[in-house]
């Protein structure tokens, strides 16, 4: 329906959870909310036909959206939370260390203007332990901004590219992430967002502090970082309550109201797995669990 289902390979991540084939995914019958947001869930550069099913994340979502007069909407969780039902950690898993630290990025339309020199300096005067730097492919395609973070010492990694209207994203960016958030014990921004949202869910301890740079264009329609200081104070900080954290991040990403994989395929128009592999079929088992 929507190229959109596809950025950071949440479709691929559904259609595990479903057991149907992901090479490529079935196509969905709706439009699926594809990052943390303040506002209705979708993204405001993006034109929608009335009527079709939006495919949220949250109950406080859904409500917005439902005063904006969007009115079949589902909240059906965060991708993420289903690739966590999907991956679950080991019982041996090696002990975390250091921090991963996701500096506020733009995207292809709007670019980030900020002071990276000075978040180094935060981040050095702040991050004890080992300090891995995810960068958005952009940033991370930017000589003078990647060098900035290699140059104080910090491992500097990309997840890879979460496509576009014109091309596919990768696959596994979510796995990946995923993998690179439990090897961390903490997760840090310069703003609140779906990276510090995913670690918390993912076992991390989070932190969000230093300058949280400005967005060419950014709109404050919603209330903008004003409105998420005021709202999520308590995760803002270079120590916050996990417990708190962990709640919040629950709620935001609908951890708690995930729909089993038969009602998920029949929401998403999906088709019923038949004769598929072994694994696709596991994969529909866990989803009912």
């Amino acid at each position: 329906m929507h190229r959109a289902n596809e950025y950071y390979g949440h479709s691929h991540v559904l259609a595990r959870y479903c057991g149907v084939p992901t090479d490529p995914p079935p196509r969905m019958h709706g439009y699926l909310q594809h990052g943390w947001n303040i506002g209705d869930g979708m993204a405001g550069d993006h034109e929608y036909v009335p009527g079709v099913p939006l495919f949220l994340w949250s109950e406080r979502t859904r409500r917005r959206a439902w005063s904006l007069g969007r009115r079949e909407t589902y909240v059906v969780g965060a991708p993420w939370a289903y690739l966590l039902r999907l991956r679950p950690e080991p019982e041996n898993a090696s002990a975390r260390s250091g921090t991963i630290w996701y500096p506020f990025h733009g995207w292809e339309g709007q670019h980030v203007l900020g002071d990276h020199a000075r978040l180094v300096a935060r981040i050095r005067d702040t991050e004890p332990g080992p300090v891995t730097v995810c960068l958005y492919w952009q940033e991370f395609r930017t000589p003078a901004v990647r060098r900035r973070y290699e140059r104080a010492g910090y491992r500097v990694i990309c997840h890879g590219y979460r496509g576009d209207a014109r091309r596919e994203g990768d696959a596994d960016f979510l796995d990946r992430q995923l993998t690179e958030l439990r090897r961390h014990r903490r997760v840090a921004s310069n703003r609140l967002s779906s990276a510090v949202w995913y670690g918390i869910l993912a076992g991390c301890e989070p932190a969000v502090y230093g300058d949280p740079m400005v967005l060419e264009r950014e709109d404050p329609t919603h209330g903008g970082q004003a409105r998420i200081r005021r709202q999520w104070a308590a995760l803002h900080g270079e120590e916050v309550d996990t417990g708190i954290a962990y709640a919040a991040a629950v709620d935001e990403l609908g951890a708690d109201r995930l729909v089993p994989a038969g009602e998920l395929r029949r929401l998403l128009r999906w088709p019923r797995p038949s004769s598929l592999p072994r694994v696709l079929r596991e994969a529909a088992r866990a989803g009912q669990g």
